[in-house]
């Protein structure tokens, strides 16, 4: 008996997106029940799980209070301080940059993506360290002066390692921009900054939001960048996670804290997408 095409159509979604589903569901949703199960239980005399049930686990997050403080409050302002810095660049590649070089310049933002975060953020270890700008302050007689292991080092670190994801959204939304709003609005009489936050800005709010969302959820479980610029005194809940999986060997309490982790990223994003499509909703633009 011949299908119908109704039936085709789900028989050709089902061979499209059942691959990618099972993926999905070993390597994501099993392990994530895994790490559930763990977080009920208890450490095991010798480390590792033991099973049981318990809440004792969650009721001793305070314990981390110092991680999750420094997460919280470092990776928003990360995530800000990277559209501080990508905003002016997308908006140069995508409205003033010649359609020349374009295709060039949006390149060399992917560039830093081709050698490994590890080396990047040993250079940066160098440089803030006292061979690096301490060790020329000093020269013209400005001593003392301590970068390395510091808040500022790892948010210079956090900007220097995510800014081309934030900078590809907004720049997508930019070059999506309607350039007959801007002329319009320079025909009206409009001054160039009465366009940017009429027209510009909030029609690249879409992509704002999804470089925000994209940045801050990677932050939240950054752990190599605290690690090497903060030296140890800047923990983030990646670090916390990583000695207590492989150093005290606590997995229940580790996976309590990575457990509650995602429920911070599921909440990040969620608000995130809330405004997002509502700002799209209201602007009549697509959410990149």
């Amino acid at each position: 008996m011949p299908f119908t095409p109704a039936t085709n159509r789900r028989l050709v979604t089902a061979a499209l997106v059942g691959p990618a589903s099972i993926w999905l569901f070993v390597f994501l949703v099993l392990p994530f029940i895994a790490i559930i199960v763990f977080a009920f239980g208890e450490r095991a005399p010798e480390g590792g799980y033991q099973a049981a049930f318990t809440f004792a686990q969650f009721a001793n997050l305070g314990s981390r209070a110092a991680a999750f403080k420094n997460t919280l409050i470092l990776a928003p302002i990360g995530a800000f301080a990277c559209l501080l810095v990508a905003y002016p660049v997308a908006y140069y590649l995508a409205l003033k940059a010649s359609a020349k070089y374009r295709l060039l310049l949006v390149s060399l933002v992917v560039v830093p993506f081709w050698t490994s975060l590890l080396v990047r953020t040993y250079a940066w270890m160098y440089i803030l360290g006292a061979r690096g700008i301490p060790h020329l302050l000093e020269m013209v007689g400005i001593e003392n002066v301590r970068l390395l292991n510091t808040p500022g080092a790892v948010l210079l670190g956090i900007v220097y390692g995510y800014l081309p994801l934030m900078i590809m959204p907004i720049y997508v939304s930019l070059e999506k921009l309607d350039r007959r709003l801007l002329e319009a609005s320079a025909d009206l009489g409009a001054r160039p900054l009465s366009t940017f936050f009429g027209i510009t800005l909030p029609l690249s709010l879409p992509g704002v939001m999804t470089g925000i969302a994209l940045v801050t959820i990677l932050l939240l479980g950054e752990y190599l960048i605290p690690q090497l610029l903060g030296g140890g005194k800047v923990f983030f809940i990646g670090n916390a996670l990583v000695d207590l999986f492989l150093q005290s060997r606590n997995w229940p309490f580790g996976s309590a804290i990575a457990v509650t982790l995602v429920v911070v990223v599921v909440i990040v994003l969620l608000i995130a997408m809330r405004i997002a499509w509502r700002v799209a909703g209201t602007r009549q633009v697509d959410l990149v």
